[in-house]
């Protein structure tokens, strides 16, 4: 068993993350999981959460916020294709609430077929702005 774990993070848009780290944690739907060198080959989907990447041990080097997607791990690498991730650092409640709002005004007016997609991206961003309240009122 080797002491890193190559971990790479892929968005529609692009590659975010490529680089050996120590552990990674993921918003698995199920819950939390941890993966580390050597760790059982499985498959999960992911839920809208925060991914915490450890490029050392004990030290959480980068963080990104997610609102789903998959997540392939190996003993030796772990791979996640996100429907969207954002370095947590560039994510405000603020914006969040700005975006919230303009998608909860563009559902009170949408027609029926466009309001299902709508309420989706509605329970979406409840849930980050959710979250980035907890992480406000952790610190």
């Amino acid at each position: 068993m080797t002491n890193n774990l190559q971990f790479d993070l892929v968005s529609p848009e692009k590659k975010l993350f490529s680089a050996p780290v120590a552990m990674v944690t993921l918003p698995g739907t199920e819950g939390d999981f941890g993966v580390l060198p050597g760790h059982a080959p499985f498959i999960s989907t992911m839920r809208v959460g925060i991914i915490d990447v450890y490029e050392t041990d004990n030290t959480v080097s980068r963080r990104m916020l997610v609102t789903g997607g998959i997540v392939e791990v190996n003993p030796d690498s772990c791979t996640v294709l996100a429907e969207e991730a954002t370095p947590l650092e560039d994510v405000s409640v603020e914006s969040l609430g700005v975006e919230h709002t303009k998608l909860t005004e563009r559902l009170a007016v949408a027609d029926a077929e466009a309001k299902v997609a709508l309420r989706e991206q509605v329970a979406i961003s409840e849930k980050k702005l959710e979250l980035l309240r907890f992480l406000r009122y952790q610190h």
